[in-house]
């Protein structure tokens, strides 16, 4: 997997674009770094620290999640259910409050291609029978798909589920690099993995991101709090995960039979 694509943040490599799955990285000026209360913060959410991004008012970690200033703030009740594993799927403290329809818009800034693919994210996510169900609709969606600015470095990006039990409202999409018609099972993949995100799951290899990712050891947090391990799932490396850091062009990732124990144990 040395050759693997992240997911959403693009950076070049040796003339080979690698994509970091859901991190939005624009240029941003020295003045615009995190400071070290900021860094402490979020080290304090179980989140790296490394190559922290910020955009706008948000801040990007781990490649391709969001934390907004108030994320920053919260102190989670339940780290007593946190354990440090291996290539387990992972959650965060905040989930979707259901039973409940969680709908999907895509904006019309992006290609019809990425209907066709978000129609595949909605059949993928319903073949399961979770108390989350999905269903996408023209406009006005509890998660809007829309495309990322122009010049931008990463595939897609989105946050996690709000205090309230909300999903996390939006993915940003990076159409540019995609293309128009990039095939609609591995755009498929991408953009149920950033789904994931925002009804809470947290990277498969969250431990160690080279797994999917390719070169040196790299452990995304602390596990203090924001990533806790799902029962059931293997303390084995899992190599098909649709929530593992990174994937290959044109990559076609279903759920696998751990995704599914995933998904079924949380909703």
């Amino acid at each position: 997997m040395k050759n693997a694509k992240l997911l959403v943040s693009a950076l070049l490599m040796a003339g080979t674009a690698l994509f970091s799955s859901c991190s939005q990285q624009e240029e941003v000026a020295k003045n615009d770094a995190p400071n070290e209360e900021t860094l402490s913060q979020i080290r304090a959410l179980g989140f790296s620290t490394h190559d922290v991004k910020r955009e706008g008012t948000d801040y990007l970690v781990e490649g391709d999640i969001r934390l907004s200033a108030s994320d920053l703030k919260n102190k989670y009740a339940d780290g007593k259910l946190l354990r440090v594993g291996e290539e387990e799927q992972y959650r965060t403290t905040y989930l979707v409050r259901g039973p409940r329809t969680i709908t999907l818009s895509v904006s019309s800034t992006l290609p019809s291609a990425y209907v066709t693919a978000i129609d595949e994210v909605v059949r993928r996510y319903n073949a399961e029978n979770l108390t989350l169900r999905f269903q996408r609709v023209s406009t006005g969606g509890n998660i809007v798909f829309t495309k990322a600015p122009s010049g931008a470095s990463y595939l897609a990006s989105a946050g996690f589920p709000t205090s309230g039990g909300n999903p996390y409202s939006q993915v940003v999409v990076n159409s540019t690099y995609l293309g128009s018609n990039p095939g609609t099972n591995y755009l498929a993949t991408i953009l149920a993995h950033e789904t994931g995100h925002c009804i809470g799951f947290r990277h498969t290899d969250y431990m160690d991101r080279s797994y999917s990712c390719g070169g040196a050891y790299a452990n995304e947090g602390a596990s203090n709090v924001g990533a806790i391990r799902i029962s059931g799932t293997p303390a084995s490396a899992d190599p098909n995960s649709w929530m593992l850091a990174c994937v290959g062009n044109g990559v076609n990732r279903p759920f696998n039979s751990n995704d599914k124990i995933a998904l079924n144990y949380l909703y």
